[in-house]
């Protein structure tokens, strides 16, 4: 490897570092939604394996 492409790694490498310091405040910096989502879809998996469970034409009671 010659200089100028050790100095291109090193530019680089260190871009990198730069965009993924800034992608971790910026995702701190951001609100927390995780919390809804998650209940959200736990509770669409659940209802899912109700109504599979559910025999034939049945309808599940719902919680």
């Amino acid at each position: 490897m010659n200089d100028n492409t050790a100095r291109l790694a090193a530019y680089r490498i260190a871009d990198l570092q730069t965009q993924a310091d800034a992608h971790r405040l910026a995702a701190e910096a951001r609100p927390p939604r995780r919390e809804l989502r998650t209940r959200v879809g736990w509770t669409l998996v659940e209802l899912g394996l109700r109504l599979a469970a559910a025999p034939g034409g049945t309808k599940p009671a719902l919680a």
